[in-house]
């Protein structure tokens, strides 16, 4: 059965918000999944490779996935935040999604800068069935909120990611509470270049959240 896919723009706190709706392949959605892109100011978007993939795995799960653009890219209003306004809007989003599908839990995902803001969202929120962080650049900014972070996380990274290199994300992972899990990608950077198959089996190795 093909998937449904549907676009809208909903309501964000700096304006419409561009996203698109995908339901899995396999039937009626049982989790609802709400994933963001990387960064806005380096070219990221809901269209980005390993974002699609990132979708694609969690719907192979049997969610229904909501990806959007934040604010200032593509059909998205407003203008880059630095972080802050990016965490509204993927609460936006999130609040967009659970009021259509309210009986079901739901995940929080993102790729790069995308796996900051869902972290930030998730460790504040502590409802999420898991925060799903790949690719998190461990050089882009303060780490102290991950600390007391009790929201149940799940990193997924490349071997070679130049941005969040393995020896720093061990260690920094090392410190954080449970619960947690660390899955490890052999890949040639931080865009997962050739393992993006890979990346994705990864993702759908994670089985229907929570696990």
């Amino acid at each position: 059965m093909p998937r449904t896919i549907e676009s809208f723009l909903i309501d964000g706190p700096a304006g419409k918000l561009e996203a698109m709706l995908e339901a899995p392949e396999s039937g009626p959605p049982h989790s609802l999944a709400l994933v963001c892109h990387p960064h806005p100011l380096y070219g990221g978007s809901m269209h980005n490779k390993v974002v699609h993939r990132l979708a694609r795995g969690l719907r192979r799960n049997g969610a229904a996935v909501l990806r959007f653009n934040f604010r200032g890219v593509g059909r998205s209003q407003g203008s880059h935040d630095r972080g802050a306004g990016e965490i509204e809007d993927a609460r936006a989003g999130l609040a967009w999604l659970r009021t259509r599908y309210p009986e079901l839990s739901y995940t929080l995902a993102g790729f790069s800068f995308g796996s900051r803001v869902v972290l930030g969202l998730g460790c504040e929120l502590r409802s999420a069935a898991a925060v799903v962080a790949a690719g998190f650049p461990t050089r882009a900014g303060s780490l102290d909120t991950l600390l007391d972070c009790r929201a149940p996380k799940i990193f997924i990274q490349s071997t070679q990611d130049q941005y969040g290199p393995r020896q720093e994300l061990e260690m920094l992972f090392a410190r954080l509470p449970e619960p947690k899990r660390l899955v490890w990608v052999q890949a040639a950077d931080h865009f997962f270049r050739g393992a993006l198959d890979a990346f994705e089996e990864a993702v759908v190795s994670l089985g229907q959240l929570p696990a």
